[in-house]
């Protein structure tokens, strides 16, 4: 461990740790066994990090010249085992994950990436450079997110599914797809506490966004005409700031004579 290193109270390093110059670690983190925390590298109070993780790594970025970067990791998040997060690329930049975080085994957060508090990524999730998670988001095992792709909060990436384009706050993609919703992440509503009221307005501004037929900049002037709830204002405001496009609605392919109509979301 290096001299220069600031340990708070109480802090735990296991065997074969290795903290360089430069490191901050806040009262109460337990280090389990070789764990390697890098130059630039602030963990707040009361986080856990597990045996094999990597944290404030160089970034895996061909433009990167030996800039002075950083990662910073909020309070009581949890770095599971082999998982890596790697600093900025630009000199003074940041990757930045917020509280009560949760990074399982083998998933990767590249550089610049920010995530806000309570994210869950499961294993081996990978998020590159620029991502953008929000507030409660999830993101299941083996999930794939393209650089500078945003991820709105409280929405469920399904296992396996990828994105190149951003994931509208409160929805949830469809398993082994790209760039598809299949409709609300109803359950993740219902635990994050949201009202029954707020689901239903969340659901007619999905209906609206995606059964329409509008286009997206016509939906956000109906939602906000029509839908005066926090949540409803939050989804334009992330909409209104895509750059890279939103996630397509997947309509689910049925035989002639079946009931029902497009996939979508669940009753509120």
């Amino acid at each position: 461990m290096s001299a220069s290193a600031r340990l708070g109270a109480g802090v735990s390093i296991g065997p074969f740790g290795v903290i360089e110059n430069d490191v901050e670690i806040g009262d109460g983190c337990i280090l389990g066994p070789h764990v390697t925390i890098l130059s630039g590298t602030t963990l707040g109070k009361e986080c856990r990090v597990h045996a094999g993780a990597v944290l404030g790594d160089l970034p895996q970025d061909q433009a990167f010249r030996d800039a002075v970067t950083f990662v910073h990791i909020g309070d009581r998040s949890v770095i599971r085992e082999c998982a890596t997060v790697h600093r900025g690329t630009k000199p003074g930049t940041i990757t930045a994950i917020g509280d009560d975080c949760l990074l399982m085994a083998c998933s990767h957060v590249g550089h610049n990436a920010r995530l806000g508090n309570r994210v869950t990524l499961a294993n081996g999730a990978l998020l590159g450079g620029y991502a953008e998670v929000g507030d409660r988001a999830f993101i299941s095992a083996n999930c794939l997110v393209h650089q500078f792709t945003r991820i709105g909060t409280l929405a469920m990436m399904a296992g396996g599914s990828a994105t190149q384009m951003d994931v509208p706050p409160f929805c949830i993609t469809r398993s082994v797809t790209s760039n598809m919703v299949i409709g609300l992440n109803v359950v993740g509503l219902r635990r994050a506490g949201f009202s029954a009221d707020d689901r239903n307005a969340l659901k007619r501004a999905f209906d609206i966004l995606y059964r329409s037929g509008l286009s997206v900049s016509s939906a956000i002037a109906a939602i906000e005409e029509q839908i005066d709830t926090p949540p409803a204002r939050e989804l334009c405001s992330f909409l209104r700031d895509s750059k890279r496009g939103i996630c397509k609605f997947f309509r689910e392919l049925r035989k002639p004579g079946d009931e029902g109509l497009d996939a979508g979301p669940a009753a509120a």
